[in-house]
């Protein structure tokens, strides 16, 4: 059963229970690309908008009061969860997002209509154009719908940085006596405990979570009511004021009306500073993920310094064989954290003159990466972190079957010297200790102070007497 609706272009069949009208339905038939739809997010923060706009031009006497109230019902039902089928439009659509506004319109004036007594598709109670968007346009609407959908998920995100980081330096904590040789180059280096290992880790995650936050802030700038090209033509600074004040109200996020509505109209950078904050939180997880597949490597032909939690059989033909399963998934979400970003920046730079039309692209994508990589932090703590074991007996005997001591003797014997010793440490298998003794170098007290691990692992010259 369908319903004919028309618009400038003509007539169009719509179907007869859709809340959804004739511009979505082309969209539908314009554009059947991906099967993906709008993020629930976005949809969210589009209907808050237009709750908002709704609030603002009934206390302006612009908006009947009724049709005002009956919109902002439609739009609280639709933000707590309802008709969100009825958002149908691919992500990949006309430029600037119209389709997506429309789709909202729409589906708002066919609701609030019914809330009146009115009929789907009538519009004569409730237009899309006339009344939902009043004061309006998609170049003001879907900039802030973007901006205020990424600070939707923005705290959620952040959190899940802060917790991955807090777990590893529980783990830190665990670990701080379990000595170890370091790596530097895949090789060798100099003697350091787990717990310095884990620390680190920990200072990476939680910086990339601090540049999230900061990021963050260039979000709340908020160019609603600039409607075309940020004149503000059929608005005013008075409903942008009202409009962006009630928003802030309904998401409990303190956003400001833009100081300059042209720069936030004409660009998405604020939306790219905060991909590339995710960009670089994705980049610190995903080398945490790779290193805690290397050290767990093994466990008999590897490194093995450290065990993993087995979540899951790790082969369908090699009996017992347990795979690092949960940092392989966050590499791959990292990975397309990064492509995500990539996306974003290569929209971000394609906005021509007033308007960037590449907004949906860069939309989706930016939700797309906070979602992931908000999850894959997660499944990372609880089913890998938190229950990381240290094989100390391993860490031991790499370290002490390693040269990494020679670099402690650096200070007293010279580069060249101490090079030749750790040579033909490596070639001959014979320990540091012996050849320094050998050689005659040094009184077996003086070595045994300088060769002392846990001194090479504090800062300073190891053996210097203090």
């Amino acid at each position: 059963m369908t319903r004919v609706e028309h618009d400038s272009l003509g007539e169009y069949a719509v179907p007869s229970d859709a809340y959804y009208g004739i511009q979505t339905a082309r969209a539908v038939e314009n554009f059947p690309i991906s099967g993906l739809r709008a993020p629930a997010d976005l949809v969210t923060a589009t209907v808050l908008i237009k709750k908002a706009a709704a609030r603002a031009n009934v206390e302006l006497g612009r908006l009947d009061r009724r049709v005002g109230e009956a919109l902002i019902q439609a739009a609280d039902e639709i933000a707590g969860g309802a008709l969100r089928d009825q958002f149908v439009v691919d992500v990949y659509q006309a430029g600037a997002g119209t389709s997506h506004h429309m789709n909202v319109n729409e589906v708002l004036a066919n609701r609030a209509s019914e809330l009146l007594g009115g009929s789907k598709g009538e519009y004569r109670l409730v237009h899309p154009n006339d009344h939902v968007n009043m004061g309006q346009s998609t170049n003001d609407v879907f900039p802030t719908a973007t901006r205020i959908a990424l600070l939707l998920g923005h705290r959620a995100l952040v959190e899940s940085a802060q917790a991955l980081a807090a777990s590893l330096q529980r783990k830190a904590t665990e670990f701080v006596t379990v000595l170890k040789v370091g790596r530097t180059h895949l090789q060798d280096a100099v003697p350091m405990t787990l717990g310095q290992e884990f620390s680190g880790y920990a200072g990476c995650v939680e910086r990339g979570a601090k540049d999230v936050e900061q990021a963050a802030e260039q979000l709340k700038e908020l160019n609603l009511g600039a409607t075309a090209v940020g004149t503000g033509l059929n608005a005013g600074d008075e409903f942008s004021a009202h409009a962006v004040a009630h928003l802030g109200t309904s998401v409990g996020i303190a956003v400001i009306p833009a100081s300059n509505r042209f720069r936030v109209t004409q660009s998405m950078g604020d939306v790219l500073a905060y991909s590339g904050a995710m960009r670089r939180l994705a980049v610190e997880v995903g080398k945490v993920a790779s290193d805690l597949r290397l050290l767990s490597m093994g466990p008999r032909a590897g490194i093995g310094e450290i065990g993993l939690p087995a979540v899951q059989p790790g082969s369908s033909i090699m009996p017992g064989k347990v795979n690092p399963s949960v940092p392989e998934m966050v590499n791959q979400v990292c990975f397309q954290v990064v492509g995500c970003d990539t996306t974003i920046c290569m929209a971000a730079e394609a906005g021509q003159l007033e308007l960037n039309v590449m907004m949906p692209v860069i939309a989706w994508n930016a939700l797309h990466a906070s979602t992931i990589l908000r999850n894959a932090m997660h499944a990372l703590r609880v089913r890998t972190v938190d229950g990381i074991s240290a094989d100390e007996r391993r860490c031991r005997e790499l370290l002490e079957r390693s040269t990494a001591q020679a670099t402690a003797l650096s200070p007293y014997l010279g580069y060249e010297k101490t090079a030749d010793i750790a040579k033909e440490s490596v070639k001959t298998g014979r320990p540091i200790r012996d050849l320094v003794l050998e050689r005659r170098l040094m009184e077996p007290a003086e070595l045994d102070r300088i060769l002392s691990i846990e001194a090479m692992t504090r800062p300073g010259v190891a053996g210097e007497k203090r």
